[in-house]
């Protein structure tokens, strides 16, 4: 075939783009497994973090198999869905679901004779989604640690809520007021208490800039953890009968 033809060009670019779309496709393939893993290990990470447990990646599921004691799939009742994955379940997939459709993992941890329930949260910053966990105490009120992340936040602003100086303004936070009332906790601009000192405020001092992602902040610990009531009240009412 005549290499100055038109047609040699063609199949010569034809075959080009074979080869280079299979080398893509194959490359992908071989990859995916690995990037599962790694997803699976960065969760086990994060979920570890919020109850002071820093680990790297190759260590993660090791101490998350010590410390992680139980994994749960409440139903909006307060039930446990023995049929579902609590760790598998996609958070994303299931608020878009009526809430007596969806599952609600939770993850009950256990370090030095403490317990803890870590609870996944998702919600909508600035420019799209945020995500992360917060862990209480045994009495289920006292935040022990928290975890936050963000598809598209501002780099600098609502970024920085991925920051250990931000998540740390949440430790021994309350989540429940005097009177037993879920009330959360309130990123607020106009905190009056700068330092976090007050741990009994519900209240943490906000981002500077970053207003909107605070508030979805705000709205996503508050949404998540109401639908966890229902167990929390059956749970409290096992340990008063026990």
């Amino acid at each position: 075939m005549n290499r100055d033809s038109n047609a040699y060009t063609f199949l010569f670019a034809a075959a080009m783009v074979l080869v280079v779309a299979s080398s893509l496709a194959f490359t992908a393939t071989s990859l995916k497994s690995r990037q599962a893993d790694n997803i699976r290990k960065e969760k086990m990470q994060n979920i570890l973090a919020t109850i002071g447990i820093e680990t790297d990646r190759e260590q993660a599921e090791l101490l998350y198999q010590e410390y992680i004691t139980k994994e749960l799939a409440l139903t909006a009742t307060g039930s446990v869905d023995e049929e579902t994955n609590a760790f598998t379940l996609k958070l994303n997939n299931e608020i878009k679901k009526p809430a007596l459709e969806q599952r609600f993992p939770l993850y009950i941890a256990e370090v030095d004779a403490d317990k803890f329930y870590i609870i996944p949260l998702r919600g909508a910053g600035l420019w799209d989604a945020i995500w992360g966990y917060v862990a209480l105490e045994s009495d289920k009120n006292t935040i022990r640690g928290a975890v936050f992340d963000h598809k598209g936040e501002t780099a600098g602003l609502g970024a920085e809520i991925t920051q250990q100086w931000f998540q740390d303004r949440f430790k021994q936070e309350k989540v429940f007021d005097e009177n037993g009332q879920l009330v959360g906790i309130n990123v607020s601009k106009t905190n009056n208490d700068p330092t976090d000192s007050d741990k009994n405020d519900h209240e943490v001092d906000a981002i500077s800039g970053a207003t909107i992602t605070g508030d979805g902040v705000t709205a996503m610990i508050y949404e998540r953890l109401q639908h966890y009531l229902p167990f929390f009240s059956q749970e409290n009412n096992t340990v008063a009968v026990n």
